[in-house]
């Protein structure tokens, strides 16, 4: 009981936390208390299992990994409206309202039409049930699980009535958006054309952790069943929404002429720009609850409502130049320098072209003109190029040749992995990569330097006390105890005119740190957080398995032998395996660990880059060691009782999955993502969906928690 007394308060005390931050922007803790409160109902919660809530603030960060979507049906059909495209069209459709009310003026509201996705929220006795999408409008995918990530919405209402569904948009805010394409061009990795691209694919995944991570917002704009209260008009539910703080749709204009809504709709087209997310019309209304009943359904949209589109504006401008950005990670982002042109409200001289590969896909050269438009009215993008109007002399353009093949900022040689879209700077010691190569040295699965987040990373650079990971070990206390950091932000964004410096005491904890991940950090903790291309923990950890320690590995026989082996798609057509290697047969290299990953570990180690790098750890008097150092497999396989062993895991367990993943890897396993008949057993929990029935379709051992437990003893 007084656990259950305790969890209670604490839900209670962090939804109220929440709303303050989210929906008040009047915050009333820090977040490090808000860190704390979190943090100790999340240890009650594991404790005590069986008072789990999906309602519960915790599961705002995501819960467990879907194995497929469940489909439900909608309490009442979810239509989509009519489409508008012309004065005209308005026109037609106020006679029709006029005509099926016999009435000459009808109260009408315009708002904006929102460009997300459908969704559906179902609350019952004051909690969240469950949210579909459109799908069909009869049936919609349940994606409860990713919905409960979006932070803006409530997961409880006080004083609610029995039944309520909110029907509304899921979308991703402007800044958000933006954030997330750029985080991608970083990483090398497509970016999405537009905001609705983003939400759609982001809603899709079954992993609700994924979700949490990316900037989703929802807006209410309609309602559908509802038991326990009375309404009458839209206005009526709209005061329930504010009663409830879930965010509504806004602007509204309140008319009951055609021409009221003609105005309506050309204000609306100017002030819909700077309401800091996607529209792409505006949608009229019915206000009148009993006249929408009076005017019906068709069979797929209500009469009493339809949707003026908006025509997406497009400019034609001269592309002057294409300069190379080079990303905090090195991607190398080619941008469009443009004549400036007005588009969607702002005027725009610059536009992203992405990657190459892009470049290539529309033929841009450097003086053609070309179409520009805002992706999602947010992103200025190079729609097409006008070829009639190409100078005779333009020339395709080719990033890597235009470069020389090295990068802009430290001509360092670059290179494009395969799998990947994007050319890449790989030099460790790149200013124009310092903030995040510092930021990934520090991280808590590298060396895990107390303090050292990616604000802390700026100011060092920014302040040129470090330009790279290595400069860290150089700094003393009195260097970092006066290292004046941002102004503090409040929740709505301003600053507050008192000063931070790093201090005394968090100085010294990170020094403390540095010592210790000089004398102390692993050899495959180092080897993760030089973030070399294609090693990650597993690489990293099989690397240290077959290396004593770092001043090892720039001669290697085993990384040189490797790297000379095709890459695993030709390996799987050839007999030239690992296996067949005369060397590298004795040492039963894991898969984590192959061609690409060892031929990219030799190129660092043999540019001029990783020869600077070697240099300055032997000046520095570091040396990485091995703690798990076995070439022989006969040791590497003693006290490790799951090695040569693949675990896929599914259902619902004790521990989020990412936990089991580690146990079975720090017991020589191996985590696939998938059951095939190489899999060795399924770690299932309560449910198991689809992997489940595969496993025991192919007679692959079924094991739980327990039976995991039993193995490894």
């Amino acid at each position: 009981m007084l656990f259950d007394n305790r969890i209670a308060e604490l839900r209670a005390e962090l939804t109220r936390h929440n709303q303050l931050y989210y929906q008040d922007a009047a915050p009333e803790v820090s977040d490090a208390e808000y860190d704390r409160l979190f943090r100790e109902l999340e240890d009650l919660e594991k404790a005590n299992p069986d008072l789990y809530d999906p309602n519960s603030p915790t599961q705002r960060v995501g819960g467990a990994p879907l194995d497929a979507f469940e489909q439900r049906e909608h309490l009442l059909p979810m239509l989509s409206i009519d489409d508008l495209f012309a004065d005209g069209e308005v026109a037609e459709f106020f006679k029709r309202l006029q005509k099926g009310l016999s009435l000459e003026s009808i109260p009408l509201t315009v708002e904006p039409k929102i460009d997300g996705v459908a969704c559906s929220l179902v609350y019952r006795d004051g909690a969240l049930d469950y949210a579909l999408t459109r799908g069909d409008g009869t049936r919609g995918d349940d994606i409860s699980q990713n919905v409960r990530t979006i932070q803006s919405l409530p997961l409880t209402l006080e004083n609610a009535p029995t039944l309520l569904e909110v029907r509304g948009e899921i979308f991703m805010p402007s800044e958000g958006f933006a954030k997330l394409n750029e985080q991608r061009e970083e990483d090398g990795l497509d970016t999405f054309a537009n905001p609705r691209n983003a939400t759609t694919g982001t809603l899709k995944s079954l992993d609700p952790k994924v979700v949490a991570n990316r900037p989703l917002a929802f807006l209410a704009h309609g309602i559908g069943a509802h038991e326990g209260t009375e309404m009458e008009t839209e206005d009526d539910f709209r005061k329930l929404l504010e009663q409830f703080q879930i965010p509504r749709n806004s602007p509204v204009w309140h008319v009951s002429t055609l021409e009221e809504v003609l105005a309506a709709i050309r204000e609306l087209d100017v002030q819909r720009h700077d309401l800091g997310h996607g529209t792409d019309g505006a949608v009229i209304k019915v206000l009148d609850f009993s006249q929408r009943e009076t005017l019906g359904f068709t069979s797929r949209a209500p009469r009493w409502a339809a949707a003026f589109k908006y025509p997406p504006e497009q400019k034609e401008t001269l592309l002057k130049d294409i300069t190379i950005q080079v990303g905090r990670t090195g991607v190398l982002t080619p941008v469009a320098e443009l004549d400036p042109v007005f588009v969607s409200g702002t005027t725009v001289a610059r536009a992203t072209l992405h990657n190459q590969e892009e470049i290539e896909r529309k033929d841009v050269r450097i003086g053609d003109t070309v179409v520009v438009e805002k992706a999602g009215e947010i992103i200025p993008s190079v729609v097409q190029v006008v070829l009639a109007k190409r100078p005779a002399d333009a020339q395709p353009y080719d990033l890597p040749s235009v470069l020389n093949h090295q990068c802009p900022s430290c001509k360092a040689p670059i290179e494009k992995a395969d799998g990947f879209v994007a050319w890449r700077c790989v030099n460790f010691e790149c200013p124009a990569q310092a903030v995040t190569a510092i930021t990934h040295f520090a991280g808590r699965k590298a060396l895990d330097l107390d303090g050292l987040g990616e604000s802390v990373a700026i100011k060092l650079v920014e302040s040129k006390l470090a330009s790279s990971p290595l400069d860290l070990f150089s700094l003393t206390v009195e260097d970092l105890g006066g290292l004046m950091l941002d102004p503090a932000k409040s929740a709505d964004g301003l600053t507050k005119s008192k000063e931070r410096r790093f201090g005394a005491k968090r100085a010294a904890t990170l020094v403390n740190s540095l010592e210790r991940a000089r004398h102390e950090m692993p050899l495959s903790r180092w080897l993760f957080a030089m973030g070399i291309s294609q090693i990650g923990e597993s690489a990293a950890r099989e690397l240290a398995r077959l290396h004593e320690k770092l001043s090892d590995l720039p001669d290697s026989p085993i990384v040189s032998d490797l790297a000379d082996l095709p890459d695993f798609e030709e390996l799987q057509k050839s007999k030239r395996k690992k296996e067949h290697h005369p060397r590298l047969k004795d040492y039963k290299i894991d898969d984590n660990l192959g061609p690409v990953a060892a031929q990219n570990l030799r190129a660092f180690f043999q540019s001029e880059a990783g020869q600077t790098v070697l240099t300055k750890l032997s000046e520095l008097g570091i040396d990485p060691q091995s703690d798990n150092y076995a070439p022989d497999p006969e040791a590497a396989s003693e006290g490790l009782p799951l090695v040569g062993k693949t675990f896929v895991i599914t259902g619902t367990l004790s521990q989020p999955r990412p936990e089991f993943k580690k146990i079975i890897e720090a017991n020589g396993g191996k985590v696939s993502g998938s059951v095939s008949s190489k899999t060795d057993y399924l770690l299932s929990g309560e449910g198991g969906g689809s992997k489940k029935t595969k496993a025991e379709s192919l007679g692959v051992p079924v094991i739980d928690e327990e039976g995991l437990q039993a193995l490894i003893s």
